[in-house]
C-alpha cells in the first residue's frame, strides 16, 4: 500500500508541487508496490537507523523522500531538489 503525509497534499493544493509531478511519482510507485525492484527508477539509500531506513525517488529536478515498511510504501515528501533535503539537515 501506497500512503503519503498529509503535507504532500497541503503543496498540491498550495501549488507548490505540480499535479503532473505528483502523478509522475505517483505512478512510479505503484510500479514498485507491483514489481518490489527498487532498481527500476533512480533510487538511493540515505540515511538509517535502528528502525527503518530513507531512500530517495529522484524524477528531474524533483525528490520523493520515502521509507518502507512490511511492503508499504510511506511517502514523507515530495519537493525539488533545493527543498526537500532541508527537513533532513
Amino acid at each position: 500500500m501506497i500512503k503519503y503525509e498529509d503535507d504532500v497534499f497541503k503543496n498540491i493544493k498550495k501549488g507548490k508541487l505540480p499535479k503532473e509531478v505528483f502523478s509522475l511519482f505517483h505512478h512510479a510507485f505503484i510500479a514498485l508496490e507491483k514489481t518490489n525492484d527498487l532498481k527500476l527508477f533512480d533510487i538511493k539509500r540515505l540515511q538509517s537507523n535502528e528502525k527503518r531506513t530513507y531512500y530517495r525517488l529522484r524524477k528531474n529536478k524533483y525528490r520523493a523522500i520515502f521509507y518502507i515498511e512490511d511492503d508499504d510504501y510511506f511517502i514523507i515528501s515530495i519537493a525539488k531538489r533545493e527543498e526537500v533535503y532541508k527537513k533532513w539537515e
